[in-house]
């Protein structure tokens, strides 16, 4: 059985998913109160614990990211929510990403509950969280950096991998496992020798993902060119660093399928042409965790592209539009049947949260307003960042919940 609640508690929007006996919080915090860092990062973290202490989730905190302005705030943002949440810290990544509203701080969280599968949480460090429920381990990563770049891009790129690989091998997990990434990317559309940065990051994820024995297409009926890579988001960040985080997931159940899902209307990213990056982005359109009675869909960053081409240049409304399009063509029952899975897939107003990304500050209240419109009031963090091709104006990412009906 699948519910999904939304409200509004204070300033922060909240879904509750109500998932086979387990909670699945998640709520966006944008401060309503002070004028300095340190008077808004503590409106905003005593808004999420409001809403998990008193919003009748009976959960915790397991992973947050945290939008921060300025690269500067980050080791006070990381001494404040340390001491805010003590032994309870959930892995946390910090964004440098400046929150819209012209806010100096912002906060996704995701927070796990339980109300009536025993739930157990392993707070390992505030970069890695495991949960365990239904039979599932789910391996929350954070905040793995290179700092600002000194050596090439690339290189730092390939040694975030690595040791992003190795604290999930340190849990019990392999990079294999990942089903969803993170690439926050300083100067994302700017260049680093003749390539732009955000080509480099795909040379580098690739030539990574080259010895990771991703286990293929589950489902297997698109053929040869569907490939199995994470979900993913590569964005742009102020400074010149980069940021990962993750989530890998293993289990034991027998009723359990994850897949990568790809797009009626667009090209497999892994598909893309040399014009586009000299090694094609490595990720899958989406990913889905299904069982038989439920599917969670983690829905990659997603912007106004169809086939291969950016649509609708400099138009900011009909780039909105498409992206939505484009998610609602992902996560909806004819595409899950054109996997192979059928009696699930959800809509647009299954979706329990989604974070937006807006080239231009000033850009905010008009794709507020289309999202609105089109996804109804739920939790959504809207930051400033360039999206990894000039001409884009907006890109969308987000979870979405559907039940799944018996199928003979």
């Amino acid at each position: 059985m699948i519910q999904i609640p939304k409200r509004s508690y204070r300033s922060a929007d909240c879904s509750v998913v109500q998932s086979q006996g387990v909670q699945h919080v998640y709520v966006a915090a944008l401060p309503r109160a002070g004028t300095d860092l340190a008077e808004q990062l503590r409106d905003a973290l005593a808004t999420v614990r409001a809403v998990m202490d008193e919003g009748g989730t009976r959960g915790s905190i397991v992973r947050q990211a945290v939008f921060v302005s300025d690269v500067q705030h980050i080791g006070e943002c990381r001494r404040l929510i340390e001491e805010f949440y003590g032994r309870q810290m959930p892995a946390t990544t910090y964004v440098p990403q400046a929150p819209c509203q012209n806010k100096l701080v912002a906060i996704e969280a995701f927070g796990i509950g339980q109300s009536g599968e025993p739930v157990q949480i392993d707070r390992r460090s505030d970069q890695l969280v495991i949960t365990r429920h239904n039979g599932v381990a789910w391996c929350h990563c954070s905040d793995v950096t290179t700092g600002n770049q000194n050596g090439s891009l690339h290189s730092g790129a390939l040694a975030a991998f690595s040791r992003m690989a190795g604290m999930l091998e340190d849990a019990g997990f392999s990079f294999s496992q990942v089903v969803r990434t993170w690439l926050y990317l300083g100067d994302i559309v700017g260049s680093e020798g003749s390539r732009q940065r955000y080509q480099e990051l795909n040379r580098a994820r690739a030539d990574f993902y080259a010895d990771v024995p991703f286990p293929g297409n589950h489902a297997g009926t698109l053929g040869a060119d569907h490939a199995f890579y994470p979900a993913s988001t590569g964005i742009g960040a102020r400074g010149n660093g980069l940021a990962m985080s993750c989530m890998a997931l293993v289990s034991q159940r027998d009723d359990l399928l994850v897949t990568a899902l790809e797009n009626p209307n667009q090209i497999s990213a892994p598909a893309y042409d040399s014009r586009y990056s000299p090694s094609s982005p490595r990720f899958s359109r989406a990913m889905a965790v299904v069982t038989d009675a439920a599917a969670t869909v983690f829905v990659s960053g997603t912007a106004s592209i169809t086939e291969a081409q950016s649509r609708h240049a400099d138009h900011l409304g009909r780039q909105t539009h498409q992206t939505l399009d484009n998610i609602e063509a992902l996560i909806g029952p004819e595409n899950f049947a054109r996997h192979g899975i059928r009696g699930t897939g959800a809509t647009l107003a299954d979706l329990a949260h989604i974070r937006v990304y807006v080239k231009h500050a000033a850009d905010y209240e008009k794709v507020l307003a289309i999202c609105r419109r089109r996804v109804g009031q739920l939790p959504a963090v809207y930051a400033v960042a360039d999206i990894c091709r000039p001409e884009l104006l907006v890109e969308i990412e987000g979870v979405a919940y559907a039940a799944r009906s018996s199928v003979c």
